[in-house]
């Protein structure tokens, strides 16, 4: 039976996780804060507000030290957020000018191990480099108790020993290999069963010692998968002060502040003082005072509506935007598919309302055709074109096998309009999704039991995957609100009493860590 890959040293594990870390993270949220960090003395003033800090000169060390600051960062952040997060292997791109060389430089060094053994007498100094990285790796897996499997593979592989037994010619490297696989079987996990029974019917020694550290490679990252699932409890226990530690060391480095942040909840004081203003007026009485919690809440919100390509994106929430930038492209959609429903069993009336399964064949034909909706060559008023076509033949096919009256030329035409309207922004039906959409988040964040929430009118068809989304927004926002409820204390506590008109810079926030 094969082991679990926790067996591994931790000094391995934190050496490959650092390293995948960079791997997994570099393009999505730690690319934007290291793009941010590199920024960090240009960062532009949005508005007419004046930064409080002057421009400050960071060096190439202080750089390096505060990248690596933000690799440690988001690899624990993954870790606590995303319960499937792991390490994955990384390849280069097929045809890639990395992938070419590394080819090159694999393909020159398995030659040179062939080109040795096939000599008379063979050479085995590159077999022997190779056994005792193979004895390494090996050795890695094991934890202190492994007193037994550590004494086995010393004593096979013996290093001193094998190059006697080279310089000999007496090197018996089929029965090395044998013992290697072996023990690889009863290192790896379970999953890896099928690769160790791959390698044993291997014939050719080269082929057989690329294969080898191929599934070393494999084995090494279970164990590291294996060691994060292992602290993710622990880790979910301390997560909240280790993460604001780690910012707070970022965020001395940064030099304009929480600039972004602020300017994004004063923004979002604004609305909600104008909205309550609004309700106030209307209702005869004085304005009351605006909660922090309501405005908080408020700019939360405002992220799944945010112009990622034209603004900067909070340094609170900055590690977390590839998942609001997903949830909004997934809310959008969600929009477009409850706005083209609804006006379709508006314009049927009773007849196709009550059929069972086929709300969900509508639904599934208007996601497909909006697939690759938020793709740069996606044109929402042509797949919009489809959708309409695509509505009335199902409509028009269903009416008929269900005896009711089929549409008429011109309720087609009609269906086929309103469908294609909601490509404009400002459609009403569109809007009025949008403000039930907006309505629904907002009385789940309030919500003491959001489970006896009811999707408003016309959200129905939408509303298991509404529901999906929303509990797993609420679960991001509620943790970046442990996290860095200090940060928005300070901000808010200056914006809602006026007492600062200026951006808060580092010296306005007290210390955390």
């Amino acid at each position: 039976m094969a082991e679990d890959p926790g067996k591994a040293g931790s000094g391995e594990g934190e050496r490959t996780a650092e390293n995948a870390c960079h791997n997994r993270l570099d393009d999505s949220e730690t690319g934007n804060l290291r793009k941010r960090l590199r920024q960090g003395t240009e960062t532009p003033s949005t508005g007419s507000t004046p930064s409080s800090t002057p421009p400050k000169l960071v060096s190439a060390e202080e750089l390096i030290e505060a990248e690596k600051g933000v690799c440690k960062l988001a690899l624990a952040h993954e870790i606590v957020v995303d319960e499937s997060f792991r390490i994955k292997q990384r390849d280069p791109a097929e045809g890639s000018f990395e992938k070419t060389v590394g080819d090159i430089v694999k393909k020159a060094f398995w030659d040179c191990l062939q080109a040795q053994l096939s000599e008379e007498p063979p050479v085995y100094d590159h077999a022997i480099h190779l056994l005792s990285e193979i004895k390494e790796s090996l050795l890695s897996f094991l934890l202190p108790g492994h007193t037994r499997l550590r004494n086995q593979i010393n004593e096979v592989l013996d290093l001193d020993l094998i190059k006697q037994e080279a310089e000999n010619g007496a090197l018996e490297i089929p029965r090395l290999v044998d013992f290697i696989i072996g023990m690889m079987g009863t290192l790896c996990a379970p999953v890896r069963d099928e690769e160790i029974k791959k390698i044993r019917d291997i014939c050719d020694v080269v082929v057989l010692f690329r294969e080898i550290f191929g599934v070393l490679d494999l084995m090494k990252l279970d164990m590291v998968n294996f060691t994060i699932s292992s602290i993710r409890p622990h880790l979910m226990q301390q997560s909240v002060e280790y993460e604001r530690k780690r910012f707070q060391q970022l965020f001395d480095k940064q030099l304009n502040g929480l600039e972004i942040t602020t300017k994004w909840l004063q923004e979002a004081a604004s609305d909600v003082l104008s909205a309550d203003s609004e309700s106030a007026v209307g209702a005869g009485a004085p304005a009351a005072e605006i909660p922090a919690t309501s405005v908080l809440n408020h700019a939360y919100l405002t992220l799944l509506r945010w112009d990622h390509a034209g603004r900067l994106f909070p340094e609170t929430v900055l590690m977390d935007q590839t998942r609001f930038q997903e949830m909004q492209m997934e809310l959008n959609q969600l929009t477009i598919i409850a706005a083209v429903l609804l006006v379709t069993y508006n314009m049927t009336g009773v007849a196709i309302s009550g059929l069972s399964g086929f709300l969900d064949k509508l639904k599934k034909i208007i996601k497909v055709l909006l697939t690759g909706m938020h793709t740069p060559s996606f044109q929402l008023s042509e797949a919009l074109v489809s959708v309409s076509e695509q509505i009335c033949v199902e409509v028009t096919n269903c009416l008929s096998q269900h005896g009711f009256t089929p549409l008429t030329v011109e309720r087609k035409g009609v269906l086929k309009g309103q469908i294609q309207a909601i490509s404009n922004l400002d459609n009403s039906v569109r809007k009025l999704i949008d403000s039930r959409i907006q309505t629904f988040l907002k009385t789940y964040l309030v919500s003491i039991n959001p489970k006896t929430i009811t999707a408003p009118g016309g959200l129905g068809p939408i509303g298991t995957e509404l529901e999906e989304l929303t509990v797993k927004f609420t679960r991001l926002i509620n943790y970046n609100r442990l996290v860095f409820s200090p940060y928005y204390d300070t901000v808010l506590t200056k914006i809602l009493k006026g007492t600062d008109s200026e951006v808060p810079g580092i010296n306005d926030f007290p210390l955390f860590c």
